[in-house]
C-alpha cells in the first residue's frame, strides 16, 4: 500500500477535527489496548526513538457493519532477543487516522492509542461509527515516523446482502520452507476479507524441521518457549514484505492451530506428554499473549493467563456468517497418539475436539442463523479421510476423524437447524482438497449435507508438486473426497447469494521468490445444493509433478508424511 508523508498526516490530522466533530459526531479516540495510567500525549512522544518503529507493517481485522480493528506494533529492531523489538522501556502515544479515500485526504476517524511495553508496544484500535459495506484506509504515526497505509472495509448492514464477497483463505506458512509469495499474490487479488486458519508461525529452532534439499531460510533464536521467544518469532514473520502486503490489503479473521504454541498440542497437554514439561502452561500463556499482541483482534480476545477467547462470529450482512472455531484449546488429548491409526478411542462420545461449551455455542448459532451461507473457519480436516482400502479404518487422530462423535453432533446440529448452506473451511494439511460432507461416511449413497474446502500451505513442505486428482488413492478410498493437489498457494472464493465459487490457486515453486499463481481447479457450491461441483481442472504439469507414476501406497505415504512432523 502507498506510504503517505509525515506532512500529509499532520495536515489531514488538523482538518480531521472538523470532520470528526461536525460530521461523525463521535468521540475521536476509539478503544485501544490495555494501557498504563494515562499520560498526556506530549509526555508520550517519541522519546528514545531513533529509527522507524513500523517495521512490522499494519493490519486490520474482525470487521462488522460499522468498523473494524486496526493494528500495529512498534519495533525498530524487530529481531531483538529480548522480544521488545528495540523499543525503550516506556509507553508511547500512537496517533491513528482512518480515511474515506486511498489518497488520505478525507479523514473520518482519528485518535491516540497508547503502545505499552507490557503488551509488546502493540496497538489495537477498535474503530466504529463508519458506514457499512465501504472501503477505508488507515495509518499510524509516532513522533516523526508514519506507518504504511492499510486498506480495510466494513461488512454490509445486518439486513443487507451487499454486493457479494471476495474472500481468500490460507494456512501453514513455515518461514524456513520457502518465500511467502502466496501472500503477495493473495494481496494482488484485492479481496474483501482474508481468513487465516492456523500455523501462522512455527515454533522450531533452525535445522529442526527441514525439507528435502535444505531449508530456504532460517529461524532466528531457539525453539519458542518464552514470551521473548514468541515475540521475536512473530516479529521475524511479520518482517516479511509479502506477509505485510497481505495484511495491508484487507481485514483478516484469524484463528490458531498448533504451531503457534507447540506441534499437536491439545488443551493443557503438550506434543510429547511422556516427557515431563512442568513449564508447559507458562509456555501456553506466553504463546497466547504474543499471539494477541501480533494479531488484529478485538478486546474480547485479550488473554487471561492460560486462557484466550478466540472462537467468535463475524457476520457479513445477511449473506454470510463466519463461525471461527478453536479446535486446540478445549480438545481432549488425541487418541492412540497423534498420527494415522485404527483407533477405538476415535469414536468415544465423551471425547471432544471443541469442548462442550464451544459445541453448544456453535449449534446454538446454527439455530439462530438467518444467513445465506454459514461458514465454519477452522483448522483440521473435517471430512472422513481413510487411508486404508480394507475393513480397518486408518485415519488421522489429530483431525476430526479422531473425534467422530464431535463431528457427528455438529453435523447433525446444522442439519437439525436447517442451515441453508453449511461450508467448512480448513487448513493444516499442506495440500488443496475439496469434499462433500456426510452424516454417514461409510455409506457413500447417503445424502450430502455440506461442503468442505481445504487450503494448501503457503510454504510448509517446500515446493510440493502437481498431481492428477484422478489417480489419487485417497479419492478412490473415500468417494466423498473430490479433489487433491500438493502445490503451495491459497483459495480465492467469491460468495454471492446463489453461488459460492472457489478457485484453488497454486504456485509452481516457493524456493525462489516471485512465482506467479494460477488456478489449478475451480469448484462451485450452489445455493441449496450441498456438496462441491468441479467446473475447471488445469491439465497436469509434468515438470512440476513430484512422484510420477507412483503406486497408490507411495502416494498415500506422501500425504501422511506431509502432515507428520519429520524433524
Amino acid at each position: 500500500m502507498s506510504r503517505l508523508s509525515r506532512r500529509s498526516f499532520l495536515v489531514t490530522g488538523i482538518a480531521a477535527g472538523t470532520v470528526v466533530g461536525t460530521v461523525a459526531g463521535i468521540p475521536a479516540v476509539a478503544n485501544a489496548d490495555p494501557e498504563p495510567a494515562p499520560e498526556s500525549a506530549a509526555s508520550l512522544a517519541s522519546r528514545g526513538l531513533r529509527a522507524d518503529p513500523f517495521t512490522l507493517g499494519v493490519a486490520s481485522g474482525d470487521p462488522d457493519s460499522d468498523g473494524f480493528v486496526i493494528w500495529t506494533r512498534l519495533a525498530p529492531r524487530p529481531l531483538a532477543e529480548d522480544g521488545f523489538g528495540g523499543m525503550p522501556a516506556t509507553p508511547f502515544a500512537v496517533h491513528w487516522q482512518v480515511y474515506g479515500d486511498e489518497a488520505g485526504r478525507r479523514v473520518l476517524r482519528r485518535g491516540v492509542a497508547v503502545a505499552a511495553r507490557e503488551w509488546g508496544h502493540a496497538v489495537h484500535v477498535e474503530v466504529d461509527g463508519l458506514a457499512s459495506d465501504r472501503e477505508y484506509w488507515y495509518r499510524f504515526k509516532v513522533g516523526p515516523y508514519v506507518s504504511p497505509t492499510g486498506r480495510a472495509r466494513t461488512a454490509p448492514h445486518p439486513l443487507s446482502y451487499g454486493s457479494g464477497l471476495a474472500m481468500a483463505f490460507v494456512s501453514c506458512a513455515q518461514y524456513e520452507h520457502g518465500h511467502f509469495t502466496a501472500y503477495r499474490r493473495l494481496a494482488e487479488e484485492h479481496p474483501d476479507l482474508v481468513l487465516h486458519l492456523g500455523d501462522y508461525q512455527y515454533e522450531y529452532k533452525r535445522d529442526t524441521y527441514t525439507i528435502p534439499g535444505g531449508n530456504v531460510r532460517d529461524h532466528e533464536g531457539p525453539e519458542t518457549e518464552t514470551l521473548a521467544g514468541y515475540r521475536q518469532r512473530h516479529a521475524q514473520y511479520k518482517s516479511d514484505p509479502d506477509l505485510q502486503a497481505a495484511h495491508a490489503a484487507a481485514p483478516w479473521l484469524v484463528v490458531w492451530d498448533d504451531h503457534e504454541l507447540d506441534n499437536n498440542w491439545a488443551d493443557e497437554v503438550p506434543e510429547n506428554p511422556e516427557i515431563p514439561q512442568p513449564n508447559f502452561l507458562a509456555r501456553r500463556e506466553a504463546a497466547f499473549r504474543a499471539y494477541y499482541e501480533n494479531m488484529p483482534l478485538r478486546r474480547g480476545s485479550v488473554p487471561r493467563g492460560v486462557d484466550m477467547q478466540l472462537y467468535r462470529r463475524i457476520r457479513w450482512g445477511r449473506l454470510a456468517v463466519f463461525h471461527m472455531l478453536d479446535t486446540r484449546q478445549y480438545r481432549s488429548d488425541q487418541g492412540c497418539g497423534d498420527g494415522y491409526r485404527d483407533c477405538p478411542a476415535a469414536t468415544d462420545p465423551a471425547r471432544s475436539i471443541t469442548g462442550e461449551a464451544q459445541e453448544r455455542w456453535l449449534i446454538d448459532g446454527f439455530h439462530h442463523s438467518r444467513a445465506q451461507w454459514d461458514v465454519l473457519g477452522q483448522q483440521v480436516f473435517f471430512a472422513q479421510r481413510d487411508n486404508n482400502a480394507g475393513p480397518a479404518k486408518v485415519t488421522s487422530q489429530d483431525a476430526w476423524d479422531g473425534y467422530v462423535a464431535s463431528r457427528q453432533r455438529i453435523t447433525q446440529g446444522w442439519v437439525d437447524a436447517g442451515v441453508r448452506n453449511p461450508v467448512v473451511l480448513t487448513g493444516d494439511v499442506h495440500a488443496h482438497w475439496a469434499s462433500d460432507l456426510k452424516l454417514d461416511y461409510d455409506d457413500p449413497t447417503t445424502r450430502t449435507v455440506g461442503s468442505e474446502l481445504v487450503a494448501t500451505s503457503v510454504t510448509t513442505g517446500g515446493d510440493g508438486g502437481d498431481s492428477d486428482p484422478r489417480t489419487q488413492p485417497f479419492l478412490k478410498i473415500n468417494p466423498h473426497l473430490k479433489f487433491y493437489n500438493n502445490q503451495r498457494g491459497y483459495v480465492l472464493t467469491r460468495i454471492e447469494r446463489d453461488l459460492l465459487t472457489a478457485d484453488f490457486k497454486v504456485l509452481p515453486q516457493v524456493r525462489q521468490p516471485g512465482a506467479q499463481a494460477h488456478v489449478k481447479a475451480t469448484f462451485v457450491i450452489e445455493d441449496g445444493v450441498p456438496g462441491v461441483q468441479q467446473t475447471y481442472l488445469r491439465p497436469l504439469d509434468p515438470a512440476a509433478r513430484r512422484t510420477p507414476q507412483a503406486p497408490d501406497a507411495e502416494l498415500i505415504q506422501e500425504v501422511v508424511d506431509l502432515e507428520t512432523r519429520r524433524p
